[in-house]
């Protein structure tokens, strides 16, 4: 960890923590200390809100309701609006943080772009102690293969029965694993384009184009602790659903079936196999891949199982997915609980073509989606309900 005496001088390294707690206050703020930007916040700025010349974003992983999340593997940074109470306009925000969304992402996307009216995202994440933080990385508007009408969308949610709006915004993190105090002193002085300014960002404001930070994780499979449900709040969730279907586990398919729709987002159409007759499949899916223009339709073999939380699923219930998938198909194996570690190396290990859905991933999908309590995700079991007796 950088201690706070250090802050102002340092340089920034990807997934440092930086300010060890002192005065127990305040003044411990590290963000200020190492960018001159506010002390509070989850969007903080040099500059005007109109004319910015450098923008943080912060976040804490304790907003359930708007869950900002980096997918390591991609690069794709997706961080939430500051609209997050019913009663407001989408833009109507005390800090204008909407504003400056739309206004980035205006930038990066008009024709011809304004790349050169788009500052420097800085991204930090809560850090272990105190009001330590982490330091992910700067990020650009936008990711490779995602639309522009697509990389910032202002979705609905509701709250004790009152609707509104926030935007969800994608970014990509740039392949950039350290940042020197020269390119933030030169970008506080209004020269984001310098000798020391990183060659990922030069290349995206110059040309636009996106060089992403992967990391593949060394660990190719997730671990029990990794799939279940990290919160109570979660839990609740999930337990809407596993309480539910608990007599009735067959039920579940359809439920299943409708998460996978939410999850990858291009399903044509799903035909769900009878019980006595599925042999390891409960649904063959289609999936949509490509461009409106060169569209193909890839079928895929689904697995739903309704597990308590402590009912792993076994390298058997695997096999018997992995033995039905056809040529050319993949798999998605839906589980409220988790794959056992054997299970689940042996699908990294011998390049199995199958999607795992576990518990978190459950949890993660209601939420994206605004089913954010155990009273809307059951209002959500009941539609799936009746649209099947329908």
């Amino acid at each position: 960890m950088i201690a706070s005496a250090d802050l102002s001088s340092c340089d920034m390294v990807i997934d440092q923590e930086y300010g060890q707690t002192i005065a127990g206050n305040a003044r411990d703020e590290p963000i200020h200390r190492l960018l001159g930007v506010s002390n509070q916040g989850g969007f903080r700025y040099l500059g005007q809100s109109n004319a910015l010349r450098m923008l943080v974003l912060f976040f804490s992983f304790d907003d359930p309701d708007w869950p900002d999340y980096i997918d390591s593997a991609s690069g794709a940074f997706v961080y939430y609006g500051d609209n997050k109470r019913p009663g407001k306009e989408l833009h109507d925000t005390p800090r204008r943080g909407n504003q400056i969304l739309r206004s980035v992402f205006d930038h990066a996307n008009a024709v011809p772009p304004r790349r050169e009216l788009v500052p420097p995202v800085f991204v930090f994440a809560k850090g272990g102690r105190g009001r330590s933080v982490l330091f992910k990385g700067i990020a650009v508007p936008g990711a490779i293969g995602l639309p522009p009408s697509q990389d910032l969308v202002a979705v609905w949610k509701s709250s004790a029965g009152r609707r509104y709006q926030n935007y969800r915004a994608t970014f990509t993190l740039l392949d950039i694993g350290s940042v020197s105090r020269a390119w933030i002193k030169d970008i506080a002085s209004q020269r984001a384009l310098s000798d020391s300014t990183p060659k990922p960002w030069k290349v995206w404001r110059e040309k636009g184009l996106i060089t992403p930070l992967r990391a593949e994780p060394t660990r190719a499979f997730r671990t029990k602790d990794e799939q279940l449900p990290l919160s109570r709040d979660d839990l609740a969730l999930l337990l809407t659903i596993t309480q539910r279907f608990a007599e009735r586990p067959h039920d579940f398919e359809v439920c299943a079936g409708e998460l996978c729709r939410l999850h990858l987002g291009h399903v044509t159409s799903m035909t769900f196999t009878p019980p006595s007759r599925d042999g390891g499949r409960d649904a063959i899916g289609k999936y949509l891949v490509g461009s409106a223009e060169s569209k193909i339709s890839v079928e895929f073999a689904m697995e739903a199982k309704c597990y308590a939380l402590t009912n792993s699923v076994g390298v058997r219930e695997v096999a018997r997915l992995i033995s039905r998938i056809r040529h050319r198909q993949f798999g998605v194996l839906v589980t409220t609980s988790y794959l056992h570690n054997q299970a689940y190396s042996e699908i990294v290990d011998d390049g199995h073509p199958i999607m795992v859905i576990a518990g978190r991933d459950i949890v993660h999908i209601l939420r994206t989606h605004g089913f954010s309590t155990p009273e809307t995700v059951g209002s959500w079991l009941e539609g799936l309900t009746d649209s099947v007796n329908n």
